[in-house]
């Protein structure tokens, strides 16, 4: 498999404007183009060249190397093939993705992948803040897809998703499913306050114990069948949800009644023992 491979060779001293990175376009530059495709260093137009080692061309597949958490916008409205990054990323990763896959070997910056439609975005160590939300302004924020985050990530997480899973592995910090309208977001460590805040419908589950507002009210216990569906589609991963009846169940939460909203939050139980 042909692959573009970018090793970052010059430290931006401030923020490196980098969404010419996508699979869409180098799948059909040359290494010339790929070398002379603009980057933006704050005010400034340079090439992209004078901040990476380019090999490679013409691939939809894209491996960088480096400490780029500076470098913002990678895969910036990808519809196809992979982006791999061996380090730290900076914000809007994968922003407006439709399609395609992308995985971080490190950390990501804010809005991970703000207001996509498909595809999927790993980050193995931690995000920021606002994964899967809608920018300031719009009205819908993740419309599909999959991301998966290995460690922590900050708050409003799936702020406003219509659709699509947000799987956090680690520790999510306040607001997360902000006035969602739809969609899945799994938190393997629960969450801090005010989860589901203003959520209109869309499914919250916690694997961990958390707090929620008076506006949720509790609607009896359950084992849903769709769990399987979420932990088939998480299993490759490493990540398998807690189903059996026998050691537990699920305290089901609707609201955000405040909305009011038909949202519903599912926290896992285990069964005391005898």
């Amino acid at each position: 498999m042909s692959e573009v491979i970018l090793r970052l060779k010059q430290d931006p001293v401030v923020t490196l404007e980098a969404e010419v990175i996508t699979p869409d376009k180098f799948a059909e530059m040359s290494h010339e183009q790929i070398c002379e495709s603009i980057v933006y260093h704050g005010k400034r137009q340079l090439r992209l060249d004078e901040f990476f080692e380019v090999e490679g061309e013409k691939s939809e597949h894209i491996v960088l190397h480096g400490d780029m958490h500076r470098v913002r916008h990678l895969g910036r409205a990808m519809t196809m093939g992979s982006l791999t990054a061996h380090g730290d990323v900076g914000m809007h990763l994968g922003a407006h993705m439709k399609g395609g896959e992308i995985c971080i070997r490190g950390n990501a910056g804010d809005w991970v992948g703000a207001e996509m439609s498909g595809g999927k975005i790993h980050v193995r160590g931690e995000a920021g803040q606002q994964v899967g939300a809608a920018y300031r302004g719009s009205l819908a924020g993740m419309k599909g897809g999959i991301i998966i985050v290995d460690g922590s990530a900050g708050i409003e997480v799936g702020m406003r998703m219509k659709r699509g899973t947000i799987f956090i592995r680690g520790s999510v910090k306040d607001f997360a499913g902000l006035q969602m309208i739809g969609g899945t977001i799994i938190l393997g460590e629960g969450a801090e306050i005010r989860t589901g805040a203003w959520m209109q419908r869309g499914t919250i589950i916690s694997l961990k114990p958390i707090d929620l507002m008076p506006t949720f009210g509790e609607s009896g216990v359950m084992n849903p069948t769709f769990i399987s569906v979420y932990s088939n589609l998480l299993k490759p991963h490493g990540c398998e949800l807690p189903n059996d009846q026998n050691l537990g169940c699920y305290r089901r939460f609707s609201g955000d009644r405040s909305v009011p909203g038909k949202g519903e939050i599912l926290i896992w139980q285990e069964h005391a023992l005898n």
